[in-house]
């Protein structure tokens, strides 16, 4: 029989898209499907220049933005492509978490093949597909995992670890193949609040004695970002609100819980109420039955929380509920002191009716943006700078640093390292162990 091998589909030396094949014998299970960050991404398709739903396939395989897999696609998604559709021949698809660049291509894949993943994360994708006209994930099989509860596909066999994310329920796994053992980090990191599960995965794959690890690397190389843990956002965040007597405003992930969580707990210190979109109030009251009663603040249960009614023609059905009592522009604008308001970029128009005083704190609590010519970055300090609002960078990071990295590689002690989901493989050469830079597509043995 052949030996295992994984191949790299997708993440190879760029961010997001990691797409990861594992082949034992007749056995094959992928690891993460969605899009990657990539600026040839954006040679192609960007804003709403994008595949056409009609044929997705064949607009994404014209400039190789999609890997050429047989017996994986939908008959749908393949219209009018030259890769014909076949029989399922991928036995499995793991979910690590709910990113668009791990999630976001999982509508095209054959209904008839199992997707796992985590009960949290099916509520989350759940909840995004039913709050966004646009983004949908597909019929599927769904297999929902239990933490640390090994899953049999085959000869194949995956444990999901819970790891530390910028995304609640996210997930690492360790793959048991005839070969050895292949540690899969997803994303993670080690200083959110729930690093402790980083760690129990960490420590697991290192009493497996990995043949493989294959880890996400998006810090490697050069990153002059300061780094931050959530108590350092939460300090920080403390610090602003306590000397401004004006509106505060945040733009954060709408996904990052852990990030909305300490906005809430900065603003309830500073006697202050938070308002959130809807759609970031709907988040919150479907994931909330996930956690330990009132760890989630949720619209009409916790005090101090509440919706903003921005300017629109049109109410979705999942909305209505949440703007019965929310606030407008006028009542925000009025007793401003009164509020942290949590405001997305593609809701800015909303500051021409609002109207902060100048100098008024906005607290940009996301990642900087990766390069000097980020085009969102550039419009959100042009509105900035037309309203007068003073700019605070503050995140904590949802990835490990690369001198977390390092230590964690030396911790584990696999046979063979293959750096994903980063720029900078060759970082993880200072290591000093075996580094393999993967190529693309090439299948690598998983073995001593």
């Amino acid at each position: 029989m052949p030996p295992a091998t994984v191949t790299f589909l997708g993440g190879v030396r760029e961010i997001g898209g990691n797409k990861v094949l594992i082949e034992d014998g007749p056995d094959r299970v992928l690891f993460d499907f969605g899009p990657s960050f990539s600026p040839r991404m954006e040679e192609f398709y960007v804003n709403f220049l994008q595949p056409r739903t009609a044929s997705p396939i064949q607009d994404l395989l014209e400039f190789d933005l999609i890997p050429r897999i047989e017996g994986f696609y939908s008959r749908e998604a393949l219209t009018d492509s030259d890769l014909k559709y076949r029989a399922p021949e991928v036995h499995g698809v793991f979910v690590s978490h709910a990113h668009a660049d791990h999630a976001g291509y999982l509508k095209y894949i054959d209904p008839e093949i199992p997707v796992h993943v985590g009960a949290g994360t099916r509520r989350l994708l759940e909840t995004i597909e039913a709050s966004s006209p646009t983004t949908k994930y597909g019929t599927h099989d769904w297999r929902v995992f239990s933490d640390r509860t090994p899953v049999r596909v085959g000869s194949i066999e995956v444990v999901p670890y819970p790891v530390d994310h910028s995304i609640p329920f996210a997930y690492g796994f360790l793959v048991r193949t005839s070969g050895g053992t292949l540690a899969y980090t997803g994303d993670f990191r080690q200083h959110g609040p729930r690093a402790a599960d980083s760690h129990a995965f960490l420590a697991a794959a290192a009493a497996e004695a990995p043949a493989a690890f294959v880890t996400e690397g998006t810090r490697a190389g050069p990153d002059p970002r300061p780094e931050l843990s959530e108590d350092g956002v939460r300090q920080g965040v403390d610090g602003i609100l306590e000397s401004s007597e004006h509106l505060a405003l945040a733009c954060t992930y709408p996904r990052d819980v852990d990030r909305l969580r300490t906005l809430y707990g900065a603003a309830q210190a500073a006697g202050r109420q938070m308002v959130v979109s809807p759609r970031t109030a709907h988040l919150l009251a479907e994931i909330a039955p996930m956690f330990p009663s009132g760890t989630i603040p949720t619209v009409g249960r916790a005090a101090g929380l509440a919706v903003y009614a921005r300017k629109k023609l049109r109410v979705a059905k999942w909305e209505a509920p949440y703007l019965a009592e929310a606030l407008a522009a006028e009542a925000v604008q009025r007793h401003g002191r009164r509020y942290l308001l949590a405001l997305d970029l593609y809701h800015f128009p909303e500051l021409i009716d609002l109207r902060p005083p100048r100098g008024s704190p906005f607290i940009h609590s996301m990642s900087e943006p990766f390069s000097e010519d980020d085009v969102d970055d550039e419009v959100l300090h042009h509105w900035l700078d037309h309203f007068g609002l003073r700019f605070h960078q503050m995140h904590a990071s949802g990835h490990a640093s690369e001198r977390e990295l390092l230590d964690i590689v030396r911790q584990v002690k696999p046979a063979r390292v293959y750096p994903i989901h980063t720029n900078h493989p060759e970082a993880f050469e200072k290591a000093g162990l075996r580094v393999r830079s993967p190529e693309l597509r090439t299948a690598y043995p998983i073995g001593r």
